[in-house]
């Protein structure tokens, strides 16, 4: 009589264990996973007067991985038309940066439910200087002070440091005496 209590008492444990074990392992397969993006809390040590956050996506944020980046110029982050858009990249960002791998194009910007993506290519001259540091683009038309979106995309491998990049966005305007503005920063983060 004790050995079948005992039986059955392993039987019980051993099949509730089991359980647990495929339930926890069953679980962690059907979750979704996670893609990079920007997250939702920022914290600057001493922030810049003037700092301002600009939208971005990345497809992956893994050290030596190929990754496209969608910099985001959206409708209220421009102040007027956009002549010559300049972005400035830390020289510690060591990645290869291509100008065929650049385009400027209005975009529909993605959610939980809808990808990003590009409507309609910019017809623009880019360049990027010989230290990587600055990327030119000349739009064909200025870039119209509107409520549409409009992304720099971008597709590289991902640098071999891992860190937190600051890219800052500036602006030409279409008058007749042509001032750069500051319209943001990208911080992007490679782990």
């Amino acid at each position: 009589m004790y050995k079948k209590k005992l039986l059955s008492a392993v039987k019980k444990s051993f099949f509730i264990g089991f359980s647990a074990f495929l339930f926890g392992t069953g679980s962690y397969i059907l979750a979704p996973k996670t893609s990079a993006s920007p997250g939702f809390f920022e914290y600057q040590w001493d922030p810049e007067p003037g700092y301002k956050r600009l939208k971005y996506y990345q497809s992956s944020s893994k050290r030596n991985e190929r990754s496209t980046y969608y910099f985001f110029l959206r409708g209220n982050d421009r102040k007027e038309d956009i002549k010559k858009l300049t972005i400035a990249i830390p020289d510690y960002f060591e990645a290869r940066i291509k100008t065929k791998k650049l385009n400027l194009c209005k975009v529909k910007v993605g959610g939980y439910t809808t990808r990003t993506r590009c409507l309609e290519n910019i017809p623009s001259l880019i360049e990027v200087n010989d230290k990587q540091t600055i990327i030119d683009i000349f739009p064909e038309k200025p870039i119209p002070f509107n409520k549409d979106n409009y992304a720099v995309v971008m597709k590289i491998f991902n640098p071999r440091k891992r860190g937190m990049f600051q890219f800052r966005a500036l602006s030409q305007n279409a008058d007749e005496i042509p001032i750069s503005t500051y319209l943001g920063t990208w911080n992007i983060d490679v782990q």
